[in-house]
């Protein structure tokens, strides 16, 4: 009898062993997922941190570019979206021109000492960017190649007259979109008013190249 129980203790002995390797196994694992579930939750926080922070800092710099132009704004002929300040291009230009209409040096004459102080406080540049409609220059307008070389005429026009009124050179840049990036359908004649703009957009300063040794 003693005999027989002993047999029955080795017999159970291997099943208990491997019960407990399995206990284990599921615990190791439910721990590994735990964790894994937990490191997840933590990079999810820290993203949610990190665009609350962006946010924030984004309607910060709305508030004070909305502060700084508060006169040009409300005279309505500069807008203000998305961190962008739009001038329409008849205010600034005749159609096919890229000679400054003198309410146009006006208008930006009001712009430079906001910016510079906006600018400055912020250590950031400003891009002044040139835009058309999709129409073809007039036949007999041999000044542009095409709408590209006229927006990009226009933005040089604007960036040395604000440099002419006080901006300074290093602040301040050029660039030129043509007819791309439209903000209004090109069927109609209202569309392509609003496409021929001029926008000048705060963008961070670009860390200086290191020296060479």
């Amino acid at each position: 009898m003693l005999e027989a129980d002993e047999g029955e203790l080795a017999a159970q002995a291997p099943v208990w062993t491997v019960f407990g390797d399995l206990m284990s196994g599921l615990v190791g694992a439910f721990v590994l997922v735990l964790v894994g579930v937990l490191v997840v939750q933590m990079d999810l926080v820290a993203s949610l941190q990190q665009e609350v922070e962006k946010r924030r800092v984004e309607e910060q710099r709305r508030i004070a570019l909305e502060k700084a132009l508060a006169i040009p704004l409300a005279s309505g002929r500069v807008t203000l979206a998305n961190g962008r300040i739009g001038i329409s291009g008849s205010v600034l230009f005749d159609v096919n021109s890229d000679a400054l209409r003198p309410e146009g040096r006006q208008l930006l004459r009001s712009l430079v000492h906001p910016l510079r102080v906006y600018l400055g406080e912020r250590k950031e540049m400003l891009m002044v960017s040139g835009f058309t409609d999709d129409k073809p220059l007039r036949e007999g307008n041999r000044r542009f190649a095409d709408n590209l070389e006229l927006s990009a005429q226009r933005a040089l026009t604007v960036t040395r007259v604000l440099i002419e009124e006080g901006m300074p050179s290093a602040q301040v840049f050029a660039a030129a979109f043509g007819p791309e990036q439209p903000v209004a359908s090109n069927a109609s004649e209202e569309g392509r008013a609003l496409n021929r703009r001029v926008e000048m957009a705060p963008v961070p300063r670009t860390a200086p190249a290191p020296a060479a040794k």
